[in-house]
Parts: C-alpha cells; sequence; structure tokens
C-alpha cells in the first residue's frame, strides 16, 4: 500500500489582521462646583419676587475659581429663598384675586339689588 503523506504548513496569521490597539483617555481631574445657573434663570424668569433670582444668578455667573464655592452656596441659599418666597406669593396673590373677585361680585349684586329695591 501507498501511503500519502500529507504535509502541513505553519503559515502564521493572515496578512490582514489587524493588531489590537489600546485607547488612553487622560481625565483631568478637577473640582466640580455646582453653579446652579439654569435654577437662578429660571427663578429670575418666573419667580423673580424681591429680585432674589436676579441676585442669585449675579452669584451662579462668577467665575472666581477660588470663592467658588462660598458663591454656589449662596447661590443655592438664594434661589431656595426665591422658590420659596415666590410660591408663597404666587399662591397668595391668586387667592387675593379669588377673594377680592368675589367681594366685589357680592359688593355689585348688594347695589343692584338695593336699587331695585328688594
Amino acid at each position: 500500500m501507498h501511503k500519502e503523506e500529507h504535509e502541513v504548513a505553519v503559515l502564521g496569521p493572515p496578512p490582514s489582521t489587524i493588531l489590537p490597539r489600546s485607547t488612553v483617555i487622560n481625565i483631568h481631574s478637577e473640582t466640580s462646583v455646582p453653579d446652579h445657573v439654569v435654577w437662578s434663570l429660571f427663578n429670575t424668569l418666573f419667580l423673580n419676587w424681591c429680585c432674589l433670582g436676579f441676585i442669585a444668578f449675579a452669584y451662579s455667573m462668577v467665575g472666581d475659581v477660588t470663592g467658588a464655592q462660598a458663591y454656589a452656596s449662596t447661590a443655592k441659599c438664594l434661589n431656595i429663598w426665591a422658590l420659596i418666597l415666590g410660591i408663597l406669593m404666587t399662591i397668595g396673590f391668586i387667592l387675593l384675586l379669588v377673594f377680592g373677585s368675589v367681594t366685589v361680585y357680592h359688593i355689585m349684586l348688594q347695589i343692584i339689588q338695593e336699587k331695585r329695591g328688594y
């Protein structure tokens, strides 16, 4: 019998193989201080009773890095007070409008009844 010989050739990696590459992202760790700009802008535009929202917006826009923590704390405090006062004064204004309208309605009703002689 005739033996067939098989030869196996070691070829190595295919020529189109792309070597794995790594990506390095350097992130600089900077201290991030919240500035509350969006909250201050909202309070300035919608709930600006006593101008607290505007003052908070001014504190939020200060670009001082060393005093950023103090300015952020002041802006947060002013925003909280602006929000609380804005909500309370808006509710008070709505209540005043409702009770004032009811009072004016009753006064007008009494005047009309007096003129008709009831």
